[in-house]
């Protein structure tokens, strides 16, 4: 491969990846039951009716004010050091969570970010848990439920319990942690005179679509791992189109729920527990999430409980990978890592790593870039003695050029033994490119979709890495008081960016090709507005790394007593 070709393909990568207690003592009294599947009545053998039932939420209501919505229903409150909100004791639904380690905005003063919003408000966004039967009434969504405690908190679980006319007593056993990971023991005692069968379910409506776009580089929206697989097909469109039975799946354990860039509320069954999974949409309606387990019977006189938990927060990495530990399995895939998460991964934990560290991100970012290069260092100093040599026989390439532009074939051929004579190698820079596609496009995933920059500041007006550079000389760098739109809103650091990937070419062999001289006169340039909407964060790594190849391709070309300092001949 000649360099030209090796910068060809440089550009084109680098240009297509940025487009790119009580209930202990109620069991001794009423043990839990196994399965059942028939009963004796009037002295003969009869099947027991199995609930078949789906789980679904309301249907769409008139909006109101959140404010208005949460003082009409009986509640219980949600306090822990991640979470506020509370529980609606009408249905059981946990429908009101703020993240309190999370703010809208960068601002001091900025409220925190709201998850879950109840039915009837802007942006309805609750989760719940309950059953179906059949010869069984178990409680609906009008059900009011009897709390044990005015507040859950870490370490104060509280229960809710309803209990049918028919004398069957439902119970949910609500417990959170100090994070974002709530577990629910749902328990159902017969005291009826006959057996009865019910079916657990649990589900998560949502009214809208996220405002988070949805695109080949980030998934958002419907999100699961079920069957042994994470399932990023099925997405808001689908559903619009799928109909109100929407995607079905059966699965062992697993999870599903709805995932936003750095939100997710999802549902984790018992793990050795067969169930039946869908996402849906009702017709002018909520999406919904849900899954159901088997039918299970309860005798008379006894009792069954299962367990399920709920997520619902930021998806920060160490605490996905935590509740994987507990299990949960594959938590962390509701981020989207993409098609390098083998690589992406360990990157993700050295920067997050170099952040706790320093306590900066920003400088992270740059050390994490300093590592990078010190690792590629004998790769690009091949690449670089390369290019040295390439740059220094520039004038006896332009001779062979115009003494057989008219014979391709020769002039090849001629080429050929310089490479030889002069012992050249135009592929060594190839594989500095290859390897370097995989680092690029990874750490721009990492800094894409990782909570942990988010709002995260550098130094002086860089007050957030996940945000692009807000300082631009179109408004005179703020001086004047007017917001340019975004595609002119360029910053310094794209600025920046451009000015030193122009320095590159300028250090680099001249290109022989015409069209290819004036791609790259361009390209940086160019690079300058492709960029400016891009995360700072993701800027930063661009710049500094830039600043180092050029540092290295400097000290190199004067170890090969190539002089920078005069401009590679080009053809005429």
């Amino acid at each position: 491969m000649s360099d030209d070709n090796k910068n060809m393909i440089l550009a084109i990568v680098l240009s297509a990846l940025v487009l790119i207690g009580w209930s202990m003592i109620s069991d001794r009294l009423l043990p839990t039951a196994g399965p059942q599947t028939q009963r004796v009545e009037d002295g003969k053998v009869k099947p027991i009716p199995q609930p078949q039932a789906d789980p679904a939420a309301d249907r769409p209501q008139a909006l109101r004010n959140r404010a208005i919505v949460l003082a009409s229903t009986p509640r219980v409150r949600i306090e822990t050091p991640a979470l506020q909100g509370s529980i609606n004791l009408k249905g059981a639904r946990i429908d009101d969570l703020v993240l309190l380690r999370e703010r809208q905005g960068i601002g001091k003063d900025s409220p925190p970010v709201r998850l879950l919003s109840p039915a009837g408000a802007p942006a309805g966004y609750f989760a719940s848990f309950g059953w179906t039967g059949e010869g069984a009434e178990a409680p609906g969504p009008d059900a009011v439920w009897t709390p044990s405690s005015p507040v859950l908190a870490p370490g104060r679980p509280v229960t809710l319990t309803w209990t049918s006319p028919s004398g069957l007593k439902f119970e949910q056993t609500i417990a959170v942690d100090n994070d974002y990971l709530f577990t629910v023991r749902q328990r159902v005692a017969n005291a009826t005179a006959n057996a009865v069968a019910v079916r657990p379910y649990g589900l998560i409506s949502r009214a809208n679509e996220s405002p988070d776009p949805d695109g080949w580089t980030m998934h958002v929206g419907p999100i699961g791992y079920l069957d042994g697989a994470a399932n990023y097909d099925v997405d808001w469109d689908t559903l619009d189109d799928a109909g109100p039975n929407g995607e079905r799946f059966d699965s062992r354990g697993g999870w599903l729920g709805f995932t936003d860039k750095y939100w997710l509320a999802a549902l984790a069954p018992a793990q050795d527990a067969a169930i039946s999974a869908s996402f849906r949409k009702a017709p002018s309606g909520p999406y919904q999430a849900d899954f159901a387990r088997q039918p299970i019977v309860i005798p008379s006189g006894q009792a069954v409980a299962i367990e399920s938990h709920l997520f619902a927060g930021a998806k920060e990495k160490t605490l996905l990978d935590r509740y994987e530990a507990m299990g949960i399995p594959k938590l962390s895939k509701s981020i989207d890592w993409g098609w390098f998460e083998w690589f992406m991964r360990p990157i993700f934990d050295l920067l997050n790593w170099l952040f706790k560290q320093i306590g900066n991100f920003g400088v992270a970012i740059i050390c994490l870039t300093f590592i990078v290069r010190l690792l590629m260092y004998p790769i690009a100093q091949k690449q670089f003695q390369s290019m040295a040599a390439m740059r220094k026989v520039q004038p006896k390439m332009k001779a062979l050029q115009e003494r057989y532009k008219d014979d391709k074939p020769r002039q090849q051929q001629e080429i050929l033994k310089l490479y030889q004579t002069e012992k050249i190698n135009p592929a060594a820079g190839c594989l500095p490119i290859l390897l370097q596609i995989p680092i690029f496009y990874a750490l721009y995933k990492v800094l894409m979709v990782a909570v942990e920059m988010r709002h995260q500041p550098f130094v002086l007006w860089i007050k957030d890495l996940s945000a692009p550079d807000p300082m631009t000389p179109v408004n005179l760098f703020g001086l004047l008081d007017f917001t340019p739109p975004y595609f002119l809103a360029i910053g310094v650091l794209p600025i920046l960016l451009g000015v030193t990937m122009w320095m590159q070419f300028k250090l680099n062999p001249a290109q022989l090709d015409p069209t290819q001289q004036q791609i790259f006169a361009i390209l940086p340039w160019v690079m300058v507005v492709v960029m400016a909407p891009f995360a700072a964060g993701l800027q930063l790594y661009w710049v500094v790394s830039n600043i180092l190849t050029i540092a290295q391709q400097w000290w190199l070309y004067r170890r090969y007593g190539v002089d920078f300092t005069q401009p590679a001949p080009a053809p005429s």
